[in-house]
């Protein structure tokens, strides 16, 4: 296993020790320490992208519950405490004009409860009044009622030969919000690889910022040796000025990626909802340990497992709710009412049910479609196309899924000798610099060859840590293509809200 820390780096350019100092001391000092898994954390409280897919998560949520409580019994009460109404007018049996006043309270108690299994409707009515009836008809004389009454009846409404639609919207709704949960883990998932990249070009930018200043460290002391030497006329002035112009070199790249590294962050920072103000020093330690990949295995986790996979299929299920509310244009319907109570009034309020009525009824409607053009059909058939649509987009997504996994595989195969090249690399540059350093100071070699093996020791540097970071990379790309943590062997945990 190789790992490889900023002390590590550091030890290996000469003079390490200084140039760990001169960081503890201008950079890391009063800044907030960051490791990956703590950018995570504040990424998935302060993402603008995940809080919006949590918002779209409650939404469904709330609407799921919303459907779920319609399906309780509803009760309520309806009042009209106070109604009164003077009118004249003519009736056409008897050719008589006549005057009626009414004055009446009236109240309804009303109790209904949604049947989910068939669609229907039950209900329990109570309809208390009261009524004072007078009316006068000329040349006749006056009518007049003053009585209280009460009406009690349960009654049955169930539609006949048509889709449960109850059933439908909240099957619906129940996958609209499997749906938002598959979103809100993708996102998740998304969010991982995106701060994963950034954490580390973060990562990569300090460390460009620690080797330039670890060069500039070389750079001033080899110009201070070249500088005693030339004033001892062991060395030409043109070394003098050779030096002069790497020193200056070397101040310029701290500049440049001391500006990188401040840009860096700052994406960083508002990837994950930070304040843009506030230090930070990312610390993490790169590692490498060959893990064992079974791609048989991968393919089929991923087959069963991937969330995109899984929001297609519920697009078709969608589709069939779809094909049904289209069959259900102009289609042969009944609906079924059946009412049963009893009636009863009385001046007297204790007496109202002294001689009561029963008021059943029942009764059934027919929806009879006779010819409506084809419209029908052709809505069917082209929800039908839709679905074939959706089936052959699900096999496409399957097939990518395939590649996707075995290419995945296949970098991840290829990362470890990679490492081991680029780690060769680095002793390979150190070794050939230590020697020709040695030879620039017996005036061997010139300013600007030392230079040329200074940025080569740089380059190897950077390319091991890139290597790592890609071989991490990968890794990770191959754990969200799999929902699996090769790593860990296990199973990527999403923890999805369920209701």
């Amino acid at each position: 296993m190789y790992r490889l820390t900023f002390i590590d780096l550091l030890s290996l350019f000469p003079g390490g020790m200084v140039g760990l100092f001169l960081l503890v001391n201008t950079y890391i000092y009063a800044q907030t320490p960051m490791t990956l898994q703590r950018a995570m954390e504040i990424a998935e409280a302060g993402s603008p992208s995940i809080q919006q897919s949590l918002l779209t998560v409650e939404q469904y949520q709330h609407n799921l519950r919303a459907e779920r409580a319609s399906l309780k019994s509803r009760f309520s009460l309806t009042l009209e405490p106070f109604s009164f109404s003077n009118s004249r007018r003519f009736d056409n049996q008897f050719s008589q004009w006549f005057t009626n006043t009414e004055t009446f309270s009236r109240g309804t108690f009303q109790v209904e409860q949604p049947i989910l299994s068939t669609g229907g409707t039950v209900g329990l009515y109570n309809v208390f009044g009261w009524r004072n009836n007078q009316t006068a008809i000329e040349n006749f004389s006056e009518n007049s009622n003053k009585a209280f009454s009460n009406n009690l009846y349960i009654s049955f409404n169930q539609p006949l030969f048509t889709y449960n639609r109850r059933q439908m919207a909240l099957d619906e709704l129940q996958l609209n919000y499997e749906n938002a949960n598959l979103n809100y883990a993708i996102q998740r998932l998304n969010l991982e690889k995106t701060i994963t990249s950034q954490f580390f070009d973060v990562y990569l930018a300090q460390l460009n910022l620690d080797i330039s200043r670890e060069e500039l460290e070389n750079t001033s002391n080899n110009y201070d040796i070249i500088k005693i030497k030339v004033e001892a006329s062991l060395l030409a002035r043109e070394e003098l000025y050779q030096a002069e112009l790497n020193f200056a070199n070397a101040q310029l790249s701290i500049q440049d990626n001391e500006l990188a590294l401040a840009n860096a962050e700052e994406r960083f920072k508002r990837e994950i909802g930070m304040d843009l103000d506030e230090d930070i020093q990312v610390m993490t330690e790169l590692e490498a340990e060959p893990v064992m990949v079974d791609l048989e295995k991968a393919v089929d986790y991923a087959l069963n497992s991937r969330l995109e996979l899984r929001q297609r299929r519920i697009e078709i299920e969608k589709s069939f709710f779809e094909l049904e509310r289209t069959k259900s244009m102009n289609e042969f319907r009944a609906d079924l009412q059946l009412t049963l109570g009893i009636f009863g009034d009385n001046e007297v309020l204790n007496d109202i049910y002294q001689s009561p009525t029963s008021n059943p009824s029942v009764g059934i409607s027919f929806n009879l479609p006779i010819w409506d053009w084809g419209e029908r059909k052709e809505r069917i058939q082209a929800v039908e196309v839709s679905m074939k649509s959706q089936r052959l987009d699900l096999q496409q997504d399957e097939q990518t899924i395939r590649m996707d996994i075995r290419s995945a595989f296949r970098s991840v195969q290829t990362q470890m000798p990679r490492i081991e090249i680029a780690r060769k690399n680095v002793e390979n540059a150190e070794r050939t610099y230590e020697i020709n350093l040695e030879r620039y100071l017996n005036g061997d070699l010139t300013g600007i060859e030392l230079n040329q093996f200074q940025t080569q020791l740089s380059s190897k540097k950077i390319e091991l840590a890139q290597a790592l970071i890609n071989y991490k990379s990968q890794l990770l790309d191959l754990k969200i293509l799999t929902l699996y943590d090769w790593e860990k062997q296990e199973p990527v945990s999403l923890a999805l809200e369920r209701e």
